[in-house]
């Protein structure tokens, strides 16, 4: 016999060995329809196969777990209550037969085994449409990667498979698994949930540990990637070594688990979340409580959180608090009686021979165990059992409506794909929950969250909080028995909060670890915005050290009611008045020789801008507008240079008449005959106006906002034109410098004529007031220099006004004997008779 055969003959064999009726009925029951089931009534955490000798793994090797065959008697007493309910199966009898996966190691052979037809053969044919299996529907495994192994054979088929626990959310890739459901929530879900859960008690810095399958690595993953926009850190993550109670832990899986333990001692997070299944954690809780470690809080996936075995470890309660999440608990009625009631013998499985073996249908210490573990299933509820529960009862629905179910139902071929349409619509009333699949094939139960207790009289894993995947949040969550004194929330973080108005300046390469600053004055902290930054003040407002927000500056500028204003008011005031008198003194005397020697008509060229300068002084006081600012820049500056132009023209004209007439005749004529005067003012007006509009068409005349250097919680609002008052005043002062030139030279005229002491005071006053204003303005900003700049040009008006103006008025009103043509006839031949 060649290599070829002899592998043909032990496939032969294999589905024989797998055909060998069950000696325990709880494995088996005849029916018109059979279910199979996929339990995980041991486990082999490592995966052997024994794929080297062609043998079916003998699953009674290794430990048992409770939770697997609480699980096989659920679906065992949903198939007979629905047996015993005439109204959805009327006149058939549903049948199970169920195979020990031993949790990854067993999956291949069952599927091989429900696939086959009754005489054991798996025929290889083009269409399956026809083709009816061993079984019309598979339920189970629990875990994703069985689940997946089996699902990729039976999703050939269209056969469908119903699992219980596997919440992996590649199952809900419908193009590659298309028979597979689930009545359980997705992993998403389970991890929504579990963030949720950190975010309530505010815990940001956690502990990972995982198991080394596809579990522990892709649950690990998701949590990561949901943690990451909900500023939680990883401090750090670990892969527990796959070590089973029932072996000897190596020297190597010793150091690991010890070295695991001591960086969790380590470390100042105390929130440890574990993704694995529940075999691989009693060695290292071993570790745990020989290491003395407490005070932590661990978080269970839905894999070990209702775990009995482990629950039962002694001194488990000592290392912290214990929290899970897992399916919500619905009670089954009678269940848990049904659990130790003792398998009553079927009728034999029609042709079928006993050839001696197991076939992985076996658990002589299965009751007993359970029983043990009876007082803690009891009180626990029904959980995951209730998914089973419901996924029997999904299978009877979509029976009911293939077979057309009324009064009886027609006992004909139900084909796979047949079945799995009909699953996909049923939509019932189950013990009071809904049960209907979603587009993913996917039972939205709700979920809880769950803590454990050692009160042997109430319920160990008692429920304290829901959530919804319907609506993705998590509900009621009620007080926690907190393994900490005096009851209170263990705290889990890198670094506490930073106090209002602190930024976090980040201190290594997580988030949750920065240490905290403060936000210095004028800035303040919008943690909606960057907790990591502290943003300036606009700059109309200011904040004081750890402000979370600013306050608008009190604006300064000059206002009436200070004394400084009334006080130049009332200058303005007093020139404004004296100016006026000037003009009616001056109007009435005009023709007199006084007025004439001082300019004649010339004089109110010089009044009128006088009168307007001083009307406008107000422009200075209260809040700075762009009109206001423009007036200042404009027409002050037009008017002191239409003064100066005409006082530096009187005495250019003064000096040409005594000392260059006679030198220059023609010239004085030429000068005489066309104006000069006029036209050397208009001259220079035109030029000023030139000068006016190239500063107010390049440099803005809105006012502007600058903080006090002395007190930044003050904002001075003032008009932005000093540069502009630089170039507008270098005429000025230019015209202010040949103006006394021109007085200095006629320093020697005749008395009346002689006005160089006038001129030279307020031309001198004016050039250092206002080289000293600009020096000021340079250095120092504050209210005081809009003082300082009204004060000046008060100043400068008054010295035109009253040093100017002001002789000649006293002159004409107390000294009219003075005002004759005769007497300045007689001043002027003495000055001609002293030249001579």
């Amino acid at each position: 016999m060649g290599p070829r055969a002899r592998a043909v003959c032990s496939l032969f064999i294999l589905l024989q060995v797998l055909a060998a009726p069950a000696a325990n009925s709880d494995f088996y029951l005849a029916g018109d329809y059979l279910l199979g089931g996929l339990f995980s009534l041991h486990a082999n955490m490592k995966g052997i196969v024994h794929l080297n000798f062609l043998q079916v793994p003998q699953c009674k090797k290794y430990e048992i777990k409770v939770l697997g065959y609480n699980l096989l008697q659920a679906m065992r007493f949903a198939v007979e209550e629905i047996n015993n309910r005439s109204s959805l199966l009327p006149g058939v009898l549903l049948g199970y037969e169920m195979v020990d996966v031993c949790y990854v190691s067993n999956n291949v052979q069952p599927v091989l085994y429900f696939l086959a037809r009754e005489d054991y053969s798996l025929p290889i044919q083009e269409d399956y449409s026809h083709y009816v299996p061993r079984v019309v529907a598979v339920i189970g495994p629990d875990n994703s990667e069985s689940t997946t192994t089996v699902a990729h054979f039976l999703s050939l088929f269209l056969l469908p498979q119903i699992t219980y626990s596997a919440i992996s959310d590649d199952l809900r890739d419908k193009q590659r698994f298309p028979a597979l459901l689930r009545t359980v929530s997705g992993a998403d879900h389970q991890i929504e949930a579990m963030v949720q859960l950190l975010l309530h008690f505010r815990w940001n810095w956690v502990i990972v540990l995982v198991s080394s399958d596809d579990y522990g690595r892709y649950n690990s993953q998701l949590l990561s990637e949901r943690l990451a926009p909900r500023d939680i850190c990883i401090a750090f993550q670990e892969t527990l070594p796959t070590l089973q109670p029932s072996q000897e832990v190596t020297p190597w899986e010793r150091q690991r688990l010890e070295a695991i333990v001591g960086k969790i001692q380590q470390s100042s997070a105390r929130i440890v979340v574990l993704f694995s299944p529940d075999l691989v954690l009693y060695n290292f809780f071993r570790e745990v409580l020989r290491q003395n470690f407490t005070g932590a809080v661990w978080i269970a996936s839905e894999s070990w959180a209702i775990d009995p075995v482990l629950h039962n470890l002694t001194g488990l309660h000592d290392t912290g608090t214990f929290l899970g999440i897992t399916t919500q608990s619905v009670p089954i009625p009678g269940f848990s009686e049904f659990r130790m009631r003792p398998a009553q013998a079927g009728p034999p499985a029609p042709n079928r021979t006993n050839l001696g073996a197991t076939c992985n249908q076996e658990c002589d210490r299965c009751q007993d165990t359970t029983a043990s573990f009876n007082a803690i299933l009891t009180l626990s509820g029904e959980r995951v059992v209730y998914s089973v529960y419901a996924a029997v009862y999904a299978v009877a629905h979509a029976l009911h409506s293939v077979l057309s179910c009324t009064q009886t139902c027609s006992k004909e071929v139900v084909y796979p794909w047949q079945l799995l349409q009909e699953i996909w619509k049923v939509n019932f009333t189950l013990l009071g929950h809904e049960i209907f699949f979603d587009k993913q094939g996917d039972l939205l139960m709700s979920l809880e969250v769950i803590q454990w207790q050692w009160d042997l009289s109430q319920n160990p894993f008692l429920s304290i909080a829901s959530y919804h995947p319907a609506l993705r949040q998590l509900k009621t969550v009620r007080n926690v028995s907190w393994h900490t004194a005096n009851n209170t929330i263990p705290v889990s973080m890198c670094s506490k909060d930073c106090q209002p108005g602190q930024k976090k300046k980040p201190v290594g390469i997580h988030p949750c670890c920065f240490e905290c600053l403060d936000c210095l004055p004028g800035t303040f902290l919008n943690q909606t915005a960057d907790e990591f930054d502290c943003q300036p003040c606009p700059s109309c407002a200011w904040s004081h050290r750890n402000d979370t927000s600013c306050f608008k500056r009190r604006l300064a500028f000059l206002e009436w009611h200070e004394a400084s204003t009334i006080f130049v008011a009332m200058l303005s005031a007093l020139g404004f008045f004296s100016t006026l008198t000037i003009v009616v003194v001056f109007w009435r005397h005009l023709h007199t020789p006084v007025v004439r020697s001082a300019g004649g008509p010339m004089c109110f060229l010089m009044l009128a801008p006088l009168l307007l300068a001083y009307a406008m002084v107000p422009m200075y006081v209260g809040q700075p507008t762009f009109f206001t600012c423009l007036c200042r820049q404009t027409f002050f500056t037009l008017c002191f240079t239409i003064c100066i132009s005409c006082i530096t023209v009187r005495s250019f004209q003064i000096v040409c008449i005594f000392k260059m007439a006679r030198r220059l005749p023609g010239a004085y004529s030429y000068w005489v005959r066309y104006h000069g005067p006029y036209v050397f003012v208009a001259s220079f007006t035109v030029l000023k106006v030139v000068i006016v509009v190239s500063n107010v068409l390049t440099m803005s005349a809105n006012p502007t906002a600058r903080a006090d250097p002395d007190d930044p919680k003050i904002i001075i609002l003032s008009c932005n034109y000093r540069k502009a008052l630089l170039f507008n005043t270098s005429l000025d002062l230019l015209l202010s410098v040949a103006g006394f030139s021109f007085a200095y030279m006629g320093k020697e005229l005749p008395t009346n004529y002689n006005e160089a002491k006038f001129i030279t005071f307020c031309m001198t006053f004016y050039f250092t007031s206002s080289v000293s204003l600009c020096t000021f303005m340079s250095v120092y900003e504050g209210v005081l220099v809009s003082i300082l700049d009204l004060l000046v040009t008060v100043l400068n008006l008054l010295g035109i006004s009253l040093g100017y103006f002001g002789p000649k008025c006293y002159m004409i009103l107390f000294y009219p004997e003075r005002n004759t043509q005769g007497y300045f006839s007689s001043m002027i031949q003495g000055y001609t008779m002293r030249k001579d």
